[in-house]
């Protein structure tokens, strides 16, 4: 989560899929949003509201990230790894 650590300015090098992302990494509402939107820009994807109700934890929002990215057209110029976790 390499984006993590560059959108929140810290380093997490023991992340987990089960780490709650508010109550183990203190993130807060704005900072949640903050994530939302560099993961948009950096990947080319839209995650709806509907889709983010549901993220809790690292792995969540893991798994979203990659059906998103599997979902993509092939070509949209979008960085071709998926998010590191």
């Amino acid at each position: 989560m390499e984006l993590l650590e560059q959108e929140m300015g810290e380093s997490y090098p023991t992340l987990t899929d089960d780490q709650d992302l508010r109550e183990s990494l203190n993130l807060d509402s704005v900072d949640v949003v903050g994530l939302v939107m560099r993961i948009e820009r950096e990947y080319h994807v839209r995650l709806a509201t509907e889709e983010l109700a549901g993220i809790r934890c690292v792995g969540d929002l893991l798994d979203l990230m990659e059906a998103k990215l599997a979902a993509r057209p092939e070509g949209d110029g979008a960085p071709a790894a998926a998010p590191a976790g």
